[in-house]
């Protein structure tokens, strides 16, 4: 499964959009139970993680646009000073994310490292310093990283979710879910935050009300079925909910004789009875004859 963040505000354009792979780990509960879902793994974050909370909030999940490429570049918190974003400055970060995909962990980390020094008021080069720091397993220096880009845009749904990302695998349970929290505060319709915090929930912290709550709207927002719905159906049975009701598709009338009554080809004239109409209590069958009568 894909999913797509928000565009940008800072000017770093629409060029690097990021998606959510499935991570590469497997979490299964037990054979006779539904495939559990993976957390949402990160590719290169995209400027949209200097969105802020207005422009997190303008776009859904599906990475529709909150902004077009050119904007001021204000930082969302005011916790730097704005630094006009340049065609060349613009460039070194597509650059970095094409090494960054391409595996060239070494060259991506110093292109973000020149990035953040030239623009102070992004946080989206802190993001993809955490991002691959957390895949190359050196997880205190993603949180770290991650911890700077929250600084510098409390509002950034995309730098919240991949902060909780890393703080999971530390086995930092409680402040995940916290971080998936605010993510969700920041942009309610950011739908790998609900997923991760569904993750966490329930096969780290034991709470499958809070679990259930978050698969619910997970699914709400992307639609997925497998394997979400499984574990939805799980997390209802186990805290006593009813299992959600499903469609029924609609079935065609039976044909009937032509002339039966309310049906097609009924004579003219004749009364279709009403679909909620309780149907007529056959006759009293007649009383059987007495002996010797």
């Amino acid at each position: 499964m894909w999913l797509r963040a928000s565009t940008d505000t800072a000017g770093l354009g629409l060029h690097t959009l990021g998606v959510a792979a499935l991570a590469t780990l497997v979490l299964v509960a037990c054979s006779s139970a539904p495939t559990k879902p993976t957390e949402s793994a990160s590719q290169p974050a995209p400027a949209a993680s200097d969105a802020g909370k207005s422009g997190s909030a303008a776009a859904s999940a599906n990475g529709a646009a909150a902004s077009q490429p050119g904007a001021s570049g204000a930082s969302p918190t005011g916790s730097a000073a704005a630094v006009p974003i340049t065609a060349r400055g613009k460039a070194d970060f597509d650059r970095a994310v094409g090494l960054m995909k391409a595996g060239n962990v070494t060259e991506a980390e110093l292109e973000f490292k020149q990035v953040a020094l030239q623009f102070p008021q992004l946080s989206s080069p802190y993001v993809n310093l955490g991002i691959l720091y957390r895949k190359a397993g050196r997880l205190e220096q993603s949180e770290d990283a991650l911890k700077t880009a929250v600084e510098h845009n409390d509002g950034s749904a995309v730098a919240w979710t991949e902060l909780g990302a890393t703080q999971r695998l530390r086995g930092e349970f409680p402040n995940a879910a916290a971080s998936y929290e605010k993510a969700i505060a920041d942009d309610p319709n950011f739908a790998p935050a609900y997923r991760n915090l569904g993750v966490v929930s329930d096969l780290y912290l034991g709470d499958p009300e809070r679990a259930l709550t978050a698969f619910e709207r997970y699914k709400e927002l992307t639609g997925e079925e497998k394997p979400v719905s499984g574990w939805i159906a799980e997390l209802r049975a186990r805290t006593g909910k009813p299992p959600l009701k499903r469609p029924q598709p609609e079935r065609a009338p039976a044909a009937a004789p032509d002339g039966a009554p309310g049906q097609p080809g009924q004579a003219p004239g004749a009364t279709q009875t009403a679909p909620d109409q309780k149907p007529a209590e056959p006759p009293a069958a007649a009383p059987p004859p007495k002996a010797g009568g």
